[in-house]
């Protein structure tokens, strides 16, 4: 039996997915698509507190799998159909991620291109080891972007950045990353893991629930007009008051001690 592409490990309450494809740059394959899709439908009922999105040997994802597009051509195979059933499965791992009710991480190593780049995106923090790059492939070898990148680049670089990533296909470097706001944070790449395992850790023992609800604002935030963010926010922060992390939370702060949280 072949070897998974993608596996699943727990580190107490957090859950760490990690692709597993390495001598492939970890390329996004149908199997690996399929894989990942799995793992995150899983974690939906699972008790992950945070969520670790990371990636086996010298890349985070060098992107969609290129021998495989071009034996789907060589073999006559309808090419639409290809990337229909690849880009869907993908394109609900990123729905998956934007709607996990835990904060997602992404721990980027080496190369994250095109797909591959857009899946760390997604997540709700990116932390980039030093030698991490970045870019927006897709137009390198005559394609249109997938997996959310004309929706999330503008909005975290601005509207003519973005346009430059996507429609030149440039690298850029963990810092400038940084820097431009396409990430949160740039580390030593022998400290990655262990740096990723602290923020997990830190949103785990928060209040779960509030993160939950938070994340859900932000993702209608993207659409929502102001109005209708303000009554959201109106009725979400309802939904907060009357949980038993609010009550522990105020109590906390009026007795000076730390908040036990329990997602509650």
């Amino acid at each position: 039996m072949d070897a998974s592409l993608v596996d699943l490990q727990w580190r107490e309450n957090v859950a760490i997915v990690a692709l597993n494809r390495p001598d492939a740059l970890n390329a996004l394959n149908q199997r690996l698509a399929d894989e990942l899709c799995a793992h995150l439908n899983k974690l939906r009922l699972s008790y992950a507190r945070a969520v670790i999105l990371k990636a086996e040997g010298r890349a985070f994802s060098a992107g969609g799998d290129i021998r495989e597009m071009k034996s789907a051509a060589e073999a006559n195979a309808p090419i639409p159909a290809y990337f229909q059933r690849l880009v869907g499965t993908l394109h609900e791992c990123v729905l998956l991620i934007r709607d996990l009710p835990v904060p997602v991480i992404a721990a980027v190593n080496g190369v994250a291109a095109g797909g591959g780049c857009n899946l760390a995106l997604a997540c709700d923090f990116v932390i980039a080891g030093q030698t991490a790059l970045f870019n927006q492939a897709f137009v390198r070898i005559g394609l249109t972007p997938d997996c959310g990148g004309t929706f999330i680049l503008p909005r975290l670089v601005g509207w003519r950045r973005a346009t430059e990533l996507l429609m030149t296909g440039e690298f850029i470097d963990a810092e400038t990353a940084v820097r431009q706001g396409l990430i949160n944070s740039v580390v030593p790449d022998d400290e990655l893991e262990a740096a990723t395992l602290r923020l997990a850790a830190k949103l785990a023992a928060g209040p779960t629930a509030a993160i939950a609800r938070t994340k859900r604002l932000l993702n209608q935030a993207g659409t929502n007009g102001y109005a209708a963010q303000l009554q959201a926010e109106f009725q979400v922060q309802l939904e907060s008051g009357r949980t038993n992390d609010f009550a522990e939370g105020i109590t906390a702060f009026l007795e000076k001690r730390v908040p036990e949280f329990t997602g509650e």
